[in-house]
């Protein structure tokens, strides 16, 4: 009988997983079923780009993973049952040996009053499109305002306010702009945030989403004609009705070769897992760390199943590339643990390094095995139990 290997989710995490794990097993002694809700491989960092216009090349799962034995079920999950091991989807039920759960994560509200009601998100392809719909019908002098300072704000609301110069752009901070940069990081961002005519309100706390504003705790009020809400992510509530342990994030707690700790048989990447990188820090949701987890994974995962030699890569951060408009950028370099440095690569050249780097991230989901030869090994006939192995 096969071994079943079932995979949620199709993002850079999940689609790597799965492709890694086709080159390293034979088709005729394990099964890999992915399971997406879309047909086509989604650059989750480029929704800033649809949301302000731009339309991206279709990858198509189908071409992507033919003659590789993957069978791809498009279908929604409602739920998993790791103590039956089981999988629900809209339409069927399926049973797994081993689950590699990268379902990611969404927009998160906060539980700020108005948001679900007012706010537009580009964490996902519907939310970039139906934002990009609305500001569309904006004209001249209107007020989009785009709360959240992180990496997906800062490149939000840096590429409208040049691709709209007619419109009044606005940013809304809980801190000071920039302040996980270095200080010559947090310059260039405020040079190139004051050239494209941004609004910047620092220290403010979001209390309130209306349909014309937004309420801070200071108790002032923004004008917003659209409120954009970058203001983090937070994993898919599945994972709370699963007896797997989690962290107090909801992300599922994983070991150094991304399985989890409380289910052998489960591992977890992307978004979805708690996973700790240098210097027993976290690793933050992001592609950066997404793709490295589904390698360690995939290659756990192949390890054990044929007695092969277990391996581990370090996890760590080297920089963070920040798009700052079509024609600009930012390079901070960090440290190993994802702490800024007063080193960065600015301007045109940096806005080329970073496009080369989401065009990378796109080609190394669609070649897991980044172009080298497969190398398969063959399933033992009697798997060491997992919960023997040590890592």
């Amino acid at each position: 009988m096969k071994h079943r290997i079932v995979v949620l989710g199709a993002g850079y995490s999940g689609a790597v997983a799965a492709g890694r794990l086709a080159a390293r097993l034979y088709r005729d002694e394990v099964s890999i079923t992915l399971v997406n809700g879309e047909a086509d491989f989604v650059e989750r960092v480029r929704m800033h780009e649809v949301a302000t216009g731009r339309d991206l090349k279709l990858r198509p799962f189908e071409k992507m993973y033919a003659g590789t034995g993957v069978e791809l079920k498009l279908a929604k999950v409602t739920g998993v049952d790791v103590d039956r091991k089981t999988v629900a989807l809209d339409s069927e039920e399926l049973e797994y040996d081993t689950l590699v759960y990268a379902l990611g994560s969404r927009w998160n509200p906060q539980g700020v009053p108005g948001v679900a009601e007012h706010a537009y998100e580009i964490a996902s392809r519907p939310g970039a499109l139906r934002l990009r719909e609305r500001l569309t019908s904006l004209t001249a002098g209107q007020t989009v305002t785009v709360v959240g300072g992180g990496l997906t704000g800062v490149e939000f609301v840096t590429e409208l306010a040049e691709s709209r110069p007619d419109l009044d752009v606005a940013f809304v901070v809980r801190g000071e702009l920039g302040d996980w940069l270095s200080p010559k990081g947090r310059r260039h961002l405020r040079k190139v945030v004051d050239r494209l005519g941004i609004t910047v309100y620092e220290n403010a706390a979001v209390t309130r989403v209306d349909a014309d504003q937004l309420t801070t705790a200071q108790g002032g009020a923004i004008p917003a004609a659209v409120t954009v809400w970058t203001a983090g992510f937070a994993v898919h509530p599945i994972v709370a009705a699963t007896s797997l342990e989690v962290s107090d994030t909801g992300r599922i707690v994983v070991d150094e070769t991304m399985r989890s700790v409380s289910h052998p048989d489960v591992y977890a990447v992307g978004d979805a897992a708690y996973a700790m990188g240098s210097k027993s820090k976290p690793l933050r949701m992001s592609c950066a760390s997404g793709q490295p987890m589904a390698w360690q994974a995939a290659d756990s995962i192949a390890a054990r199943l044929t007695g092969g030699k277990l391996s581990h890569a370090p996890l760590f951060y080297f920089n963070q590339c920040i798009s700052l408009g079509r024609k600009n950028g930012l390079i901070q370099y960090v440290t190993t643990d994802d702490r800024a440095i007063n080193a960065t690569l600015t301007g045109r050249v940096a806005a080329v390094y970073k496009e080369l780097i989401c065009k990378g991230a796109a080609w190394g989901t669609e070649n897991p095995t980044m172009g080298l030869p497969t190398r398969r090994r063959h399933v033992i006939s009697q798997p060491v139990p997992l919960h023997e192995w040590t890592s």
